[in-house]
């Protein structure tokens, strides 16, 4: 595999936010490929994490149906090729069309799709009506439903249409008005806050360690930074998700507190007054990716001075989150590269 070329280091350079020298040496230690170079980067401490947006190129529509009980809930992504043709009422009305064939039939690949029967036609052909009518090629990408018999489900889509959640739960009877009500507003925080994973305990062994060494160079490099303009240090992590504070690593951070304590001379009598709210901040301090990633740890958006998991709490403890969904519109399709010397030959040649 080639190393670094311009297009890759421009790429890079949008997603980390990096130096061009860094990214070319990335790059090339890593022989051109863009995801280990931007691990590389941060473990460096010379990026950021990737951003996303650059890959998203797709326009279309998310739409999420849920049914009446909260039993059954379906999100679907249909991409066209430009965002006038998202607005077109036609559109929206085959969106949603789709969403509720998607549903009743329980299909959740394309090609699945493909070969079910919608209004009396086999879908392929009725989309290829749809084509025709519209004027622009249609995809229905990725589709997914969730259901329960124990508890509820809920759904919601950006008023944009770009992204969309869904969110299954298990709760009481007694309970699943207010769960269901719940659900939709924690939707409406994941479409917001992106979380890859429901809790901490879901998070890779192996992505954990990975983002542990990222993490730390990340702030030690705003360290750099800081200590250059005499302001404040932030605190170096020793771990980042609550998967790694074992019982010892607690035990030993109590331990330091207690020698600081002792060094400064304070009295032993009121170590126990001191030494919980430094435990706090040190699990605070130690799991700053399952604040980014795990949805029940982040600070809840209809009130930050709580957590997703405090917030469900707060409503009914019988309530436990068992399933969750997002999309956003186009993530994963590349760019296509337009050439413009290309398409100019290309035209000139069928002159």
């Amino acid at each position: 595999m080639a190393g670094a070329t311009p297009k890759l280091i421009k790429e890079l350079r949008e997603m980390t936010g990096a130096g061009m020298l860094d990214c070319k040496n990335a790059l090339n230690e890593t022989d051109g490929d863009l995801e280990k170079a931007v691990q590389a980067l941060r473990e460096a401490g010379l990026g950021k994490a990737a951003k996303k947006a650059g890959n998203v190129a797709a326009e279309g529509l998310v739409s999420v149906l849920v049914n009446d009980d909260f039993s059954k809930a379906t999100m679907v992504e249909i991409n066209s090729q430009t965002d006038f043709v998202a607005k077109n009422d036609n559109f929206i009305k085959l969106t949603q069309d789709v969403t509720a064939h998607v549903q009743a039939t329980g299909v959740s690949e394309t090609e699945e799709l493909k070969k079910t029967t919608i209004n009396g036609q086999v879908f392929e052909e009725y989309l290829n009506e749809k084509i025709a009518t519209i004027g622009e090629n249609i995809v229905a990408r990725k589709m997914a439903t969730i259901s329960t018999d124990a508890g509820v489900v809920n759904g919601y889509v950006h008023s944009n249409g770009r992204v969309g959640v869904i969110l299954a739960a298990t709760c009481d009877a007694a309970v699943k008005d207010k769960a269901a009500a719940l659900l939709k507003s924690v939707a409406m925080h994941a479409s917001a806050m992106k979380p890859t994973v429901i809790s901490y305990t879901d998070l890779d062994p192996e992505f954990v360690e990975n983002e542990n060494r990222a993490i730390k160079a990340e702030i030690e490099a705003e360290n750099d930074e800081l200590k250059r303009l005499g302001k404040p240090l932030k605190n170096i992590p020793d771990f980042v998700s609550k998967s790694q504070l074992t019982e010892e690593a607690i035990a030993n951070a109590k331990a330091k507190f207690e020698a600081e304590l002792k060094e400064q001379g304070k009295p032993e009598k009121i170590w126990a007054n001191i030494i919980p709210g430094k435990i706090e901040r040190y699990i605070t301090d130690n799991t700053q990716l399952d604040g980014r990633c795990a949805l029940l740890s982040q600070a809840y958006v209809m009130d930050d001075k709580k957590t997703v998991e405090q917030a469900i709490a707060e409503v009914d403890p019988s309530i436990k989150i068992v399933e969750y969904v997002r999309f956003e519109l186009g993530e994963g399709i590349e760019k296509k590269e337009e050439d413009f010397a290309a398409e100019v030959a290309a035209q000139m040649a069928k002159k």
